[in-house]
């Protein structure tokens, strides 16, 4: 055929491709490289998916020198149920005893399964939501009830939530998970007494009050008299950092927590593991608590010296340069990299906080990062149980597109031969012929229409039921109706890899090459060859873009 646009010509390098198809031919029908691509490996190296390292940019572990970690839900993996009832009984007591709430509000009841990451609350009518990528709001509840639909429709429909209006607070934190089950409870039981709630005061309020119970060491306090309560001991963490070191990488700690809490739960976390650390401090190469993220990635002040043999970390002076063996704090990004050596994409930063350790490492430099969210494992676990509905639930969906797309060919059908019988001259038989058709296409139209209208409901009913058994509330975390959650598009977007826990990467090589699939664009997933083409995607510029030899 002739093409409408541009031409189709020969390759100038046939001769080279030719040959490389010979070449493609004889490796991939190598017997020898088949079976050790095909064996499986020892069992010993093969871990639940659940604890898999996900990519959404390729990374070349192999071109990281320097690693960097945050503390808290990082290295440090809470028991979250536990830690989130603590934090939720501080905060009532202080809101009581330091905000004039009245003393009836001590009566309510953590229910964990209301909260999760992603959700956003809006400060001028008291709800809290749950959007789509799009910032569409999907779930929405006012108290502890479902916001009613009319409601919703005026609030919501038709609106994307802008995170940056100050209308919504964004609650992407683990440790922010209590507020937002405070804030509607608190909420659900004053007006049901006839109270009037002002509800972006009660938000401040509550913002204030768990931030004073963080900042003031008393949560801490808490958790540092029982760390095996709050604090998951994971067997697996002493090894994977060291099988990094052994790869040759160099590691540091990058903490907002102050010098006492910090070692404290390092200690725990990791003395006694491995007989060549002798003290949790020989894992890293630089130590800095009392970050003060994200202001570390875009201000400037100074790294302090501190004397890590006082309880409370005394401050020695400013520091001029950052040495193994030596605690620091404060900070900032520029010195950070003058002062080791190591700068942008040759230093990957794993945190768990997407504004203050991965949006703002991202926006601020050109570190590559990891995600630790350690949700993402519950999720897994619990779809893979559910995979006889969620199988069932794709085939509906796909049958109900095509229904669809029957019902709407049909109806052009039908339209066509209606208007064949009102405007046309037919002949006596034509007409006849004509009329049978229409009939056929109608009583097909209808048969697709009832099914439709079948398909919707049991896909609806399926993917609620799916959904809720995750979470009665809010359905799954990373998705939001038919797409990706805002919080797990933020995770897509600002996260190079991700995973549940630190440990994980003892599974991998320090030198993996950590590939993601390429995005096809929407021609190309209907069918278009060209996505064969590079499947895995590249890292760096457009091929195009080099300059010709």
């Amino acid at each position: 055929m002739d093409p409408l646009h541009g031409s189709f010509r020969s390759s100038i390098h046939r001769e080279h491709a030719a040959d490389a198809a010979r070449r493609a031919r004889d490796l991939l029908t190598d017997d020898v490289l088949g079976r050790l691509l095909t064996t499986p490996r020892e069992a010993a190296d093969q871990v639940p998916h659940s604890r898999d390292v996900f990519v959404n940019r390729n990374l070349r572990m192999d071109h990281i020198e320097l690693i960097g970690f945050d503390m808290d839900y990082t290295l440090a993996i809470y028991h979250m149920r536990r830690l989130e009832q603590l934090s939720f009984d501080m905060t009532l007591a202080k809101l009581i005893s330091e905000y004039g709430y009245p003393p009836f509000v001590g009566g309510l009841l953590y229910d964990h399964h209301f909260v999760m990451r992603g959700l956003a609350v809006d400060r001028v009518n008291g709800n809290v939501l749950k959007m789509d990528r799009f910032g569409h709001v999907g779930r929405a509840y006012h108290g502890l009830r479902p916001l009613k639909r009319d409601a919703w429709k005026e609030l919501y429909r038709n609106k994307r939530v802008r995170l940056r209006n100050p209308q919504f607070a964004w609650n992407d934190t683990l440790f922010a998970l209590p507020e937002t089950c405070l804030y509607s409870g608190i909420i659900e039981l004053m007006e049901s007494l006839g109270h009037t709630v002002n509800y972006g005061k009660l938000y401040d309020d509550i913002r204030e009050a768990i931030d004073t119970v963080h900042r003031d060491n008393s949560l801490k306090r808490e958790i540092r008299k029982d760390l095996a309560r709050y604090v998951f001991l994971d067997p697996e963490l002493g090894p994977a950092l060291h099988k990094l070191r052994s790869g040759g990488k160099k590691l540091f700690l990058l903490t907002n927590s102050a010098w006492d809490y910090t070692n404290a739960v390092m200690r725990y976390l990791l003395e006694g593991q491995l007989p060549e650390y002798p003290s949790w401090r020989n894992y890293f190469d630089f130590v800095v608590t009392a970050a003060g993220k994200p202001a570390f990635f875009t201000e400037a002040r100074p790294f302090l010296e501190l004397d890590s043999s006082t309880e409370d970390g005394k401050v020695v002076g400013e520091a001029k340069s950052l040495e193994r063996g030596t605690v620091y704090s404060g900070g900032n990004l520029a010195q950070f990299e003058e002062f080791t050596g190591y700068r942008g994409e040759h230093i990957l930063y794993v945190g768990d906080h997407i504004y203050g350790d991965i949006l703002k490492s991202k926006k601020s430099s050109l570190w590559r990062t990891c995600m630790i969210v350690q949700e993402i494992e519950d999720e897994i676990t619990y779809t893979a149980t559910r995979r006889e509905e969620i199988v069932t639930l794709s085939e509906v969906e796909l049958t109900r597109a095509r229904l669809d797309d029957e019902v709407n060919h049909r109806k052009t059908v039908l339209n066509t031969l209606e208007r064949r019988l009102e405007r046309e001259a037919l002949s006596e038989p034509e007409r006849q012929e004509v009329e049978e058709l229409r009939k056929k296409v109608k009583a097909e139209l209808e048969k697709l229409r009832r099914s439709l209208k079948e398909t919707n409901g049991i896909a609806n009913t399926l993917e609620r039921d799916v959904e809720e058994g995750f979470n009665p509330y809010w359905g799954l975390l990373f998705k939001e109706g038919n797409e990706n959650s805002r919080f797990g598009y933020q995770v897509e977007q600002y996260a190079c890899l991700y995973t549940s826990r630190v440990s994980n990467f003892l599974h991998h090589s320090p030198m993996q090459y950590y590939r993601s699939p390429r995005d096809l664009m929407a021609h190309e997933q209907a069918g278009a060859l060209s996505s064969k083409l590079s499947p895995m995607g590249s890292e760096g510029p457009p091929k195009g873009s080099s300059e010709k030899e």
